[in-house]
């Protein structure tokens, strides 16, 4: 067998754990459905008590998809970052994207709701829910501009990822201020925000993030050549005919939307972006990005189904912030890369 097809053999093994946490994550609830019921209803039957079908599907179907989107996003979101800088702790939480993105979505909630009242993030129309995907995408592409320009001249790691909490720093200053004078309903509207949610996606919302995030992964499987040209460095990669300037605004681009329409529906989510390409690399034993970006999409919707099913304190009727899950989680493997660092300097 090829080495490139046991690659993929092992990424279906993947599959069952995958839609083990699907079921479970829409199977537990402060409500308790029986397993054979929720069988039913995913199969279009009937359940002995009608609320329990709305709940399925109005509720834990939406918010499983979610989970699933944003994961994928996020992981392919990190991915390119980290081949575009070469720098194994690069990711949109880390490097101050998602905080950009906030800041995007900061604007449109103070700014925006001080003329049209926009206080109710899950009750935005379809035209509305675009209009905060662009916000907090433009927001993302603020920093992510800088952070291109700043690492022309900065190539340790270390030091870009400082740059990176200090912009992310900067942006969120800028948020505080915005916070201070807002009225009270929107200060409110943006503190929940930051908590962080997979369960109050509207369907509006729904729709825009699966079409930006379906859009933005089929764009990052279009670059899986150019990406694995970038691992060579750019002086390489434009010998093999690869336009840097486009990559990079590519990249850029996509990752933005990625990020932006994610951290726009869901609140800011930190971790997933920086530890599931290692996970991936480790579990793969590989830097090439025709398997890398299936198995990121797999292994982020696994983590944050996971994350949620955690968040959720199974029994205790209690349901945590996803940020609080995702930083469990998360927090040892970036310790884990820091600790491998040097190992993992091979692979950029």
């Amino acid at each position: 067998m090829r080495p490139f097809s046991s690659k993929y053999l092992r990424l279906s093994i993947l599959l069952p754990g995958f839609l083990a946490l699907l079921l479970c994550d829409i199977l537990l609830g402060s409500v308790h459905i029986p397993l054979r019921d929720t069988l039913s209803i995913l199969a279009g039957g009937e359940s002995e008590v009608k609320a329990w079908s709305y709940i399925i599907n109005n509720i834990r179907i939406p918010k499983a998809l979610t989970a699933i989107l944003a994961g994928a996003a996020l992981s392919v979101s990190g991915l390119q970052m980290q081949t575009l800088f070469r720098n194994p702790l690069a990711s949109p939480s880390e490097l101050g994207i998602s905080a950009g993105a906030a800041l995007g979505t900061g604007f449109l909630i103070f700014a925006g709701g001080a003329a049209g009242s926009i206080v109710n993030l899950h009750r935005l129309g379809i035209g509305t829910s675009w209009l905060l995907a662009l916000s907090a995408s433009l927001g993302a592409a603020l920093v992510f501009s800088v952070l291109l320009v700043i690492s022309r001249f900065i190539r340790d790691h270390v030091v870009l990822l400082i740059v990176g909490l200090l912009l992310g720093t900067l942006t969120l200053s800028l948020t505080t201020i915005w916070q201070y004078y807002s009225k009270p309903e929107q200060l409110q509207a943006f503190i929940s925000w930051t908590f962080g949610s997979l369960g109050g996606v509207s369907g509006h919302q729904l729709t825009v993030l699966a079409s930006v995030s379906v859009a933005g992964i089929l764009i990052s499987f279009s670059l899986s050549k150019t990406l694995n040209a970038l691992l060579l460095g750019e002086q390489n990669a434009a010998t093999l005919g690869i336009s840097i300037q486009k990559a990079r605004t590519f990249i850029l681009i996509n990752t933005c939307l990625l990020t932006g329409t994610v951290t726009a529906f869901c609140g800011p989510i930190g971790f997933i972006g920086i530890a599931v390409p290692h996970l991936t690399r480790s579990l793969l034993n590989t830097s090439n990005h025709l398997v890398l970006l299936p198995a990121c999409c797999l292994t982020g919707a696994m983590l944050l189904l996971a994350c949620d099913i955690i968040a959720q304190l199974p029994g205790s009727g209690f349901v945590l912030p996803i940020n609080v899950a995702t930083s469990l989680a998360g927090a040892p493997i970036v310790i884990w890369i820091i600790l491998r660092m040097n190992n993992l300097r091979n692979s950029f």
